[in-house]
């Protein structure tokens, strides 16, 4: 059982400091609920006999965050090409409640994003994941939601031009100095006929 002041993780909502617990009663059951205050001023009621089954858990630690940055880090792990079965895949990993899984959502959909664009129904996930993400690492470093939104960011991005950026570069550069409209193999052929002469 989590008690008043604590920092919990609610799987689906993210993030948040235990405000109250209170008993209510909800068509006609009455019933314990853990008042969660989440970044925004949003309160979300949580039953306390079902926090457990529904993945209620502590927050990570700093040792913890430092990983998730690291996930962030890293390169996209492989993603499935059809969307629907990406978009369930995605789901089930938000619906973990696992931190890493959810680093790992937001750095692919953004990987992705940058690539080739989202559906709808993806940018909506990776808007969602993001917030989840954020509000955890908010309380776990003890840090401002817009400085965290930041770093997030910052560590895709950085991630993105490491494993992707290079290759745009290296196609861009080609396409500068080698067009292929047959014009650089009309040179060289003019010249190797002109040195043959």
């Amino acid at each position: 059982m989590f008690n008043i002041g604590d920092k919990i993780v609610y799987p689906m909502h993210g993030a948040g400091v235990i405000d109250a617990i209170e008993e209510k009663d909800i068509l006609g059951e009455k019933q314990a609920y853990y008042i969660l205050k989440m970044p925004g001023e949003v309160k979300v009621m949580v039953p306390v006999d079902k926090a457990e089954q529904v993945g209620v858990r502590n927050i990570i630690d700093k040792t913890s965050a430092d990983k998730v940055f690291t996930v962030l880090s890293q390169d996209e792990t492989e993603m499935e090409k059809n969307w629907n079965k990406r978009y369930r895949d995605n789901m089930d990993k938000l619906k973990s409640g696992d931190i890493y899984e959810i680093a790992d959502v937001v750095r692919n959909l953004s990987f992705k994003q940058k690539e080739k664009g989202l559906s709808t129904g993806e940018k909506k996930m990776l808007v969602n994941a993001k917030q989840i993400l954020v509000s955890e690492l908010v309380l776990a470093e003890q840090s401002n939601k817009d400085e965290m939104e930041e770093l997030v960011d910052t560590k895709i991005n950085n991630s993105f031009m490491l494993f992707r950026g290079s290759d745009d570069i290296k196609t861009s550069v080609v396409e500068k100095f080698i067009p292929f409209n047959g014009t650089v193999a009309n040179a060289s052929s003019a010249t190797d006929a002109t040195q043959n002469n």
